[in-house]
C-alpha cells in the first residue's frame, strides 16, 4: 500500500491553511469525549475527519460503529438505533441489539444527520441527554457510554431557521463543530492530492504511472470541482487506467474537465516560458478541431489549415488518443 502524504493527522491530505485548521482541531477534540459535528459539502471528506478523530481519542481500541442516516426510513430508525425486543413489532422474530449499544464503549458517527426525521431527532436528543437508550418493545432504559460524531452536508443552522432540525438538538451536537472546506477554496493541495491518488491507483492497477503533465495539473488547478476530493480522485483513477504513457496527458482526464481546459487559450498561467506554452495551445487546438469535426481526421485537418500527414504527426506527438482508443484503453 502507498505511503500517504500527511498533513499532521493520518489520511488527511493537504496544507492549506484550512485543512491544516481542520487538523489541528482534530487533535485537541480527539482528546476528548465531546460530541462533534461536521459540516461541509459532499466529498469533502466527512468521514475521513470522524475517523481520524476516533483514531486519535482514548476509545480507538473499542467499537467505531457508523449509521448511515439518509438511508434509514424513520420507521426502521428507532430500531435500528436502539434495538428491539422479539415480536415488538411485524417482522421482529428476534431480539436484536441496537447500534448505540454495539458502539457501548466507543464511538458512533450518525453520517448525513441533516436527513434524520423530527421524530428521529428528539428520540436521539434524549439519548444525548439521558446517555441511556430504550429497546422497541420495552420501558427499560439501558445506560449507554457512547462518543457521538455526526457528519451532514446541510447547513443545519439555516435548517434550524427553515424548522427542519430541532434547534436543542443543533445545540447539543456542535459542542465541537469542525468545517471541511470544498476543494474550490483550497486548490493549492491539488498537487498533493494528485500524486497520493496516482501512487495509490497504480497499487490498485498495478500500473507506473510516474506523474501529471503540466498542461493536466493547470486543467485541474482551473476546474471548480462540484464533487469536491471525491471528484478528483475519481478523475485520477479514470486518467490512470486509460493512459498509455508513464505521464498523465491532458486528454486521459475525465471528457468533461478536458473539454473546458480547450475552450480557454492558455492565459492568465503564471509560466512564462513560451516554448511550454506554444506547447500547450498547440495541444489544445488540435483536440478541439478534433472534437468539432468528431474525430474525423480529414476534416480536423481543414479546420487547422493543414495535411492530413501533419494531423496524424501532431497526433503522436502529444499522445492524443481518439475515444474508441481510450476505451480499449479502459477495457471496455
Amino acid at each position: 500500500m502507498p505511503a500517504s502524504l500527511e498533513c499532521e493527522v493520518s489520511n488527511i491530505l493537504g496544507q492549506n491553511t484550512k485543512i491544516r485548521e481542520v487538523c489541528r482541531l482534530i487533535k485537541m477534540v480527539g482528546k476528548t469525549d465531546s460530541t462533534v459535528l461536521v459540516q461541509g459539502e459532499s466529498g469533502t471528506g466527512k468521514e475521513l475527519v470522524a475517523n481520524a478523530i476516533h483514531a486519535a481519542s482514548r476509545r480507538n481500541n473499542r467499537p467505531f460503529i457508523k449509521v448511515n442516516c439518509a438511508a434509514l426510513s424513520e420507521t426502521l430508525l428507532e430500531s435500528e438505533l436502539f434495538g428491539h425486543k422479539k415480536g415488538s413489532f411485524t417482522g421482529a422474530c428476534e431480539s436484536r441489539k441496537g447500534r448505540f449499544e454495539l458502539a457501548n464503549g466507543g464511538t458512533i458517527l450518525l453520517d448525513e444527520i441533516g436527513n434524520m426525521s423530527f421524530s428521529g431527532q428528539a428520540k436521539l436528543l434524549r439519548v444525548l441527554q439521558e446517555d441511556e437508550i430504550v429497546a422497541v418493545g420495552t420501558s427499560i432504559p439501558i445506560c449507554v457510554d457512547v462518543r457521538v460524531i455526526a457528519t451532514t452536508n446541510v447547513i443545519l443552522k439555516k435548517a434550524v431557521q427553515q424548522g427542519a432540525f430541532r434547534e436543542d438538538l443543533f445545540y447539543r451536537l456542535g459542542v465541537i463543530t469542525i468545517f471541511l472546506p470544498p476543494l474550490r477554496e483550497r486548490k493549492d493541495d491539488i498537487p498533493i492530492l494528485v500524486k497520493n491518488f496516482i501512487e495509490f491507483e497504480n497499487y490498485e492497477t498495478k500500473k507506473d504511472i510516474k506523474g501529471i503533465c503540466n498542461e493536466a495539473i493547470e486543467a485541474l488547478m482551473e476546474y471548480e470541482w462540484p464533487g469536491n476530493v471525491r471528484e478528483l480522485k475519481n478523475a485520477i483513477e479514470h486518467a490512470v487506467i486509460i493512459e498509455p504513457s508513464e505521464t498523465i496527458q491532458l486528454q486521459s482526464l475525465p471528457h468533461h474537465i478536458f473539454k473546458s481546459a480547450w475552450d480557454r487559450p492558455p492565459q492568465d498561467i503564471e509560466d512564462f516560458n513560451l516554448k511550454r506554452r506554444l506547447k500547450t495551445y498547440e495541444r489544445q487546438l488540435i483536440l478541439k478541431a478534433l472534437n468539432k469535426a468528431d474525430w474525423v481526421k480529414c476534416r480536423a485537418a481543414k479546420l487547422l489549415g493543414i495535411d492530413q500527414r501533419n494531423l496524424s504527426y501532431f497526433i503522436r506527438k502529444h499522445h492524443i488518443l481518439d475515444p474508441e482508443e481510450r476505451h480499449r484503453a479502459r477495457g471496455i
